[in-house]
């Protein structure tokens, strides 16, 4: 085809046959660039806790969803080669990782020669304070808790177990005069971008989500974190799901968690124990330094919605 008319579409299907790679042979990355270039080179795996499980299932997903594509006649067979690596493949390729978490799992520890933990930090603010309050009249107290907070002008973080719940709190809280939007997974990035801005320009005070409120939210602004049902065990009331969601008020010197709960599960223990122990380090570390703690700065993110197409 590329003889005749001079293109292919979807050429980028078929690179196996322009790098002169056998089939089922491992692609090329740009791993296999700094390799080539005789360089030395870090990986830096940021939210590893969660990377290296989705990186696990890339191949997977991949595959299957091009199988049918081939089996179907919508891609030739060599399609299949043009592939992410298999696990294996990429975690035995570089010759150095550096693994970024503050909840790791079992996985890095035991693929890493050396473990630092950093606990203190610079700005010496300490982690939040935990409190766990009987979650028979949740949604009544934490409307109480809210109020003082919302009139310091600072943010709150609400989370529930359903996307039904997170909808219908909003609708309540917003019925009671709180300023209160919801996020979740059917919402878009460029939606979820939006929807943080607006919240640290001060145009809402409470955000309500499910599972988007954990890693990579850094929000200053927030000093109130709300988690409804902690004691539900499960995936987003799990040891590493409490720490990541209870971190999301570590950046402001106000910082508190509340965990609506009617018993103490293991999980919430051991997320209460972590807290406890980083506090006390921390506040080690600031008497022996003489730092006074204070919430972080950060600019606001750029919005990725575009309005005037003139602008692209």
């Amino acid at each position: 085809m590329i003889e005749a008319t001079g293109m292919c579409k979807g050429i980028e299907n078929y690179s196996r046959h322009l790098t002169q790679k056998k089939e089922g042979e491992t692609p090329f990355t740009l791993m296999d660039y700094f390799e080539a270039m005789h360089d030395d080179y870090l990986v830096i795996v940021d939210e590893s806790h969660v990377s290296l499980s989705q990186f696990r299932g890339m191949y997977a997903g991949d595959r299957s969803r091009k199988e049918v594509l081939v089996e179907h006649g919508f891609r030739l067979p060599s399609a299949l080669d043009n592939r992410p690596l298999m696990f294996d493949e990429y975690i035995n390729k570089p010759p150095h990782f550096l693994f970024v978490s503050a909840t790791p799992k079992e996985l890095e520890l035991e693929l890493s020669s050396v473990v630092a933990e950093q606990v203190v930090r610079p700005t010496g603010l300490l982690d939040p304070i935990i409190e766990v309050i009987p979650s028979s009249y949740q949604v009544e107290n934490l409307y109480d808790q809210m109020k003082p907070v919302v009139e310091k002008k600072e943010k709150v973080l609400i989370t529930v177990l359903t996307k039904k719940m997170a909808e219908e709190l909003t609708n309540y809280y917003n019925d009671l005069g709180l300023r209160v939007r919801y996020m979740h997974s059917d919402l878009d990035a460029i939606e979820r971008n939006q929807i943080i801005r607006s919240l640290r320009l001060g145009e809402f005070d409470i955000l309500v989500g499910i599972n988007l409120l954990r890693e990579g939210l850094d929000l200053p602004e927030v000093s109130l974190v709300a988690i409804l049902d902690a004691d539900k065990e499960g995936f987003l009331r799990s040891t590493t799901s409490l720490i990541q969601t209870s971190g999301r008020a570590a950046r402001n010197v106000n910082g508190r968690v509340l965990m609506y709960a009617n018993k103490i599960t293991k999980s919430m223990q051991e997320t209460i124990d972590i807290s406890s122990k980083r506090r006390e380090k921390q506040i080690a570390y600031n008497k022996k330094h003489n730092i006074t703690p204070k919430t972080t700065l950060r600019e606001l993110d750029k919005d990725l919605k575009v309005d005037d197409v003139s602008c692209i």
